[in-house]
């Protein structure tokens, strides 16, 4: 039975568009930021800043030296800013239905950059912390240094939320990022095809 729901952020709950990201670079002038960023990999600088072991000043600096030009601090930041689309309604009123029924957790592969926007962002769209009133516990890969597909990641939060994975549904948009969760035993859903969590509350899957 099903008690614990773990939850990727961008992509499930967050509308997101990682295309724009390279998009953006391309203006700048960057012809090949594709090679450097996808949804399903990334370079080492991107991982560490992502597990929380470099500094954004770091972090823009590596951008620098992979692109190859003299991007200011503005540019790079307007980049990775430009992914983060919306926050739907109907998805945070199905979580507080969800709530209702199961213990919510939150895992996402992000960024100081990031998160710290979001945060703010978030309390000021919805007058409330998402993070702390919607969710049990939310998991962030900077601030655990633990990221997605890693199973030290899923066994981390395991131990630290108190659930075992029999009784644990985890939903992600990104495949790779299942099949790591499956190392430890956790019941997966690939969010794909357009599918939304509302769909999967119609469908009586959650």
């Amino acid at each position: 039975m099903i008690k614990n729901l773990l939850l990727d952020m961008g992509g499930v709950i967050l509308n997101v568009d990682y295309n724009r990201v390279i998009d953006t670079f391309k203006s700048y002038g960057v012809k090949d930021f594709d090679k450097i960023y996808t949804q399903a990999a990334q370079v080492e600088i991107i991982d560490r800043f992502e597990e929380g072991k470099c500094s954004c000043e770091e972090f823009r600096q590596g951008v620098r030296n992979l692109t190859g030009l003299p991007l200011s601090d503005e540019q790079i930041d307007k980049a990775w800013f430009s992914m983060i689309l919306d926050l739907p309604k109907d998805v945070i009123q199905l979580l507080g239905i969800l709530k209702l029924k199961y213990k919510l957790f939150l895992f996402s592969n992000t960024n100081e950059l990031h998160i710290e926007f979001l945060k703010k962002d978030f309390e000021r769209q919805l007058g409330f912390d998402m993070f702390n009133c919607v969710f049990n516990k939310a998991y962030f890969s900077n601030e655990i240094h633990l990221r997605k597909p890693n199973k030290e990641s899923f066994e981390y939060i395991l131990r630290d939320a108190g659930i075992s994975a029999e009784e644990t549904l985890f939903i992600d948009d990104s495949p790779q990022h299942l099949e790591g969760a499956k190392k430890v035993g956790l019941n997966t859903y690939w969010l794909t095809n357009g599918e939304t969590l509302i769909d999967l509350y119609d469908k009586k899957i959650i």
